[in-house]
């Protein structure tokens, strides 16, 4: 979104301009309700996006297209679910977790958006990945009058002040407020407790495909850092890297953390037993030449489901981290009692579901 695009008062040139664009991308009329928020802008807001631009957003926002699971949820914690008129199509894998959402509009995922659906529906905003889709998104919906609004909720670090922001842009601030104070009070906690830790254990982890670690950058190597490990990929040059089986044996971790592959588990808020993540941890274990692996011989591999890696429910993630790292200091932990105040107090949903292995 450019800069200085909120608050810029339209020409009827500019309309036309839009519709005309409209009829190259999408070969028909630009519905006129697309343009109406053009002429009624009541105010303009900056706000600092997920990769750090300034960017300008016309208030108010009542209509919103959301791309990612992460943007829901705190969509929903603000008490906002009445202004999303769209969402990603993935949601139907996910029923039980968003019962009052999983029949809005379908309108693709940030890696393959239907931008026609979304014009469909004229949304003051879309919320998205600060980098994809990538910015030909505002070429695409800006000349309908369209914001795009690049917020992650994925980086466990920067996640409070994009609750505060998104708490702005919907006018939400008392919730935001709450949510962000949530937040940062279990952080605080988490830090406190590992003051006094000298020395960190070695940590391999392991995403949804075999070998893909979390490196520099990523939300995996935050999680990792801030329960106190020490990341066998923090210093490659890249976020997501691939590694050998070599490497993995040679750095010999002391802890193994897989994250659930979603062949297996799309939704663990929907799991009743554990035997799936189960074989994940028998297959890691089985794998040629890791038997001389530390974590290994110590019994110390875990499986972690996606839902609380990274994203809005990475402070529950990082309560596990902590006890697995750090054992001792397990009974100043409770990442369960920790997931079930957020469900229940933030996401209006109940407790249920099984995210973690070994228990």
């Amino acid at each position: 979104m450019n800069s200085n695009h909120g608050g810029r008062l339209f020409s009827t040139g500019i309309v036309v301009f839009a519709i005309s664009i409209g009829a190259l991308l999408f070969g028909r009329d630009t519905p006129a309700e697309a343009t109406r928020s053009l002429s009624t802008i009541a105010e303009t807001i900056r706000i600092e996006d997920s990769k750090g631009v300034s960017v300008a957003v016309r208030l108010p926002v009542r209509r919103l297209v959301v791309l990612t699971s992460d943007a829901l949820e705190i969509v929903r914690a603000l008490g906002a679910v009445d202004f999303v008129v769209g969402v990603y199509s993935d949601i139907e894998k996910n029923p039980l977790f968003w019962p009052t959402l999983k029949d809005r509009p379908k309108v693709g995922s940030w890696k393959a958006i239907n931008y026609e659906r979304v014009v469909e529906l004229h949304p003051d905003a879309v919320l998205c990945y600060a980098q994809r889709p990538g910015r030909e998104m505002e070429k695409k919906l800006e000349p309908f009058g369209i914001q795009v609004i690049r917020l992650d909720f994925f980086r466990i670090e920067r996640l409070a002040k994009e609750i505060e922001t998104l708490g702005r842009i919907l006018e939400r601030e008392k919730r935001a407020g709450a949510l962000s104070a949530w937040y940062r009070r279990h952080l605080h906690h988490q830090r406190d407790m590992l003051k006094t830790i000298t020395a960190c254990p070695r940590v391999y982890i392991e995403g949804d495909s075999n070998y893909h670690t979390a490196g520099p950058g990523s939300g995996g190597n935050d999680m990792c850092l801030l329960a106190g490990g020490c990341n066998l990929a923090a210093k490659l040059s890249i976020p997501y890297p691939e590694v050998s089986p070599e490497w993995v044996v040679t750095g010999d971790p002391d802890v193994i953390v897989k994250i659930t592959t979603r062949s297996i588990c799309d939704s663990c808020y929907s799991m009743t037993e554990r035997t799936p993540l189960k074989n994940i941890s028998d297959r890691l274990m089985a794998r040629p030449a890791w038997r001389h692996i530390g974590a290994v011989k110590k019994g110390r591999v875990h499986v972690i489901a996606n839902e609380i890696w990274t994203g809005p429910r990475a402070i529950i993630g990082t309560s596990y981290l902590v006890k697995w790292f750090y054992p001792e200091l397990s009974t100043e932990f409770d990442p369960e009692a920790l997931h079930r105040e957020y469900l229940e107090s933030f996401q209006g949903i109940r407790h249920q579901g099984i995210y973690v292995y070994p228990e």
